[in-house]
């Protein structure tokens, strides 16, 4: 359904020459949907963010969130997402409490025990001076800011920039929580274990290009599932290879990978009870390794799925 779509590119394009920029984006982000966007340093994810969020125009296509323009009506969808930029600049404020006071009452928020619910969490002390605080502290005083408006649509670009890895992982419980209220997540970073925790599907963009989208629940649940199986003698790893009805191929003398459709799973083992197995072990493709397969394979999906 297209009701349900609340951000939207199409064919986004912002070229800064050289090859920089980002070049025929096309994005779906569904209601209620935590999607993932990454892509090493200078791939493209903040370029895209700031399409999106209309701090930039694009040269051609275009970008929705909510239904609206990007570009056009950037102001009123500022009013419904909760956004983390990438760079954070704090304003000429003492300290943290004061800062958060301040954008408490920008957001019309007078009921503080979100807020105070995301300071525990992330272990912040807001009293801390804004101008001396840690790379680590200033992220976590940005996401309290822009979380605690508690609003439908999350845009977060880099969150976890600056993080140690504990407050990583309660970060990202934040996010749990977060879709469990049914909000809209859009969360950019170049840590795949992260997105791979949270996300329902994640796009990878490099060089300006997005070169696949996945599904994680396809990642968790292949389609087609790929084996290592260990034969006692070669003579039955090559018999073994030529009358196997998927693909199959030698690695060393009594090794051979086997990559076969979930449907052949029953032919399979049928097929190996008539030979005198050592080791079959199944191999589990991380979300890092699967867009490293694309990429090497040259796949390129718009993500609609």
């Amino acid at each position: 359904m297209m009701s349900d779509v609340i951000i939207k590119t199409n064919g986004l394009t912002k070229d800064y020459g050289k090859g920089r920029g980002v070049f025929d984006i096309n994005l779906e982000v569904h209601k209620g949907e935590v999607f993932g966007f990454v892509g090493t340093n200078g791939s493209g994810k903040t370029t895209t963010i700031r399409n999106m969020m209309g701090f930039i125009r694009p040269d051609s296509g275009s970008s929705t969130i909510g239904g609206l323009d990007s570009w056009k009506s950037s102001a009123d969808i500022m009013k419904n997402v909760s956004y983390v930029p990438g760079e954070i600049a704090f304003p000429a404020l003492k300290t943290g409490t004061e800062f958060l006071k301040s954008q408490a009452k920008y957001l019309g928020v007078t009921d503080f025990k979100y807020m105070n619910h995301i300071i525990e969490l992330l272990q912040l002390d807001p009293t801390a001076n804004l101008k001396r605080m840690s790379k680590g502290m200033k992220q976590k005083t940005a996401i309290v800011a822009a979380l605690m408006g508690e609003k439908q649509i999350l845009v977060l670009d880099e969150p976890t920039t600056g993080l140690d890895p504990l407050m990583r992982e309660a970060f990202l419980e934040l996010i749990r929580e977060e879709k469990q209220k049914g909000h809209t997540i859009f969360m950019s970073s170049h840590i795949f274990e992260e997105i791979e925790s949270v996300c329902d599907r994640v796009a990878m963009i490099k060089d300006g290009h997005l070169i696949a989208t996945t599904s994680l629940y396809d990642l968790r649940h292949p389609a087609m599932k790929d084996f290592i199986i260990e034969f006692e003698q070669i003579p039955q790893k090559q018999q073994f290879i030529e009358t196997a009805p998927f693909s199959a191929a030698g690695t060393d003398a009594n090794t051979c990978t086997v990559q076969c459709s979930v449907e052949q799973l029953d032919t399979l083992f049928n097929m190996l009870k008539n030979y005198q197995i050592v080791n079959l072990q199944e191999i589990h493709l991380s979300l890092q390794q699967q867009f490293m397969r694309a990429y090497k394979e040259g796949l390129t999906q718009n993500g609609n799925k």
